[in-house]
């Protein structure tokens, strides 16, 4: 059983996904897992592409981990929704992480296009897991 073209399911999601969020004045969002922008278009669209990337963040308590969510190669996975997404945790070494990101992206020639854009959300999600320092002023007036 072949599964239709990815044109032709854009055509069918586009307007009438579960996924979509309008509000007035800014662009259509989405909020389909594996999209990278979240943005409703062709492009990034996990649920029309047959290549999908996407990097999230996952608190689980104290812990933060960054996971990249890829579209499984097997034909056999696209019948079972519970299993076609992959999610591999990336490291959050600055040279180890962006290296690791590389290396799925490039050597498998897997959305070359989109190299960029994982990298400036990777660099986002790893500064928004640095906390901030708590300074305390001292209230005793100085000498």
């Amino acid at each position: 059983m072949a599964s239709a073209s990815p044109d032709l399911m854009w055509l069918c999601v586009r307007k009438s996904s579960s996924f979509i969020r309008k509000s007035s004045n800014l662009p259509v969002l989405t909020a389909e897992p594996g999209n990278m922008c979240g943005l409703n278009k062709f492009r990034f669209s996990s649920l029309a592409n047959k290549q999908v990337v996407g990097l999230d963040a996952k608190i689980v308590g104290k812990k933060e981990s960054i996971i990249l969510t890829t579209k499984s190669k097997k034909a056999s996975r696209s019948y079972r929704p519970g299993t076609v997404m992959q999610q591999t945790g990336i490291k959050k070494g600055a040279k180890k992480g962006v290296a690791q990101l590389k290396k799925v992206m490039e050597a498998g020639f897997y959305r070359p296009d989109m190299i960029s854009l994982a990298l400036a959300k990777y660099n986002k999600i790893k500064t928004s897991f640095k906390k901030s320092k708590v300074v305390v002023k001292s209230r005793r007036a100085g000498k």
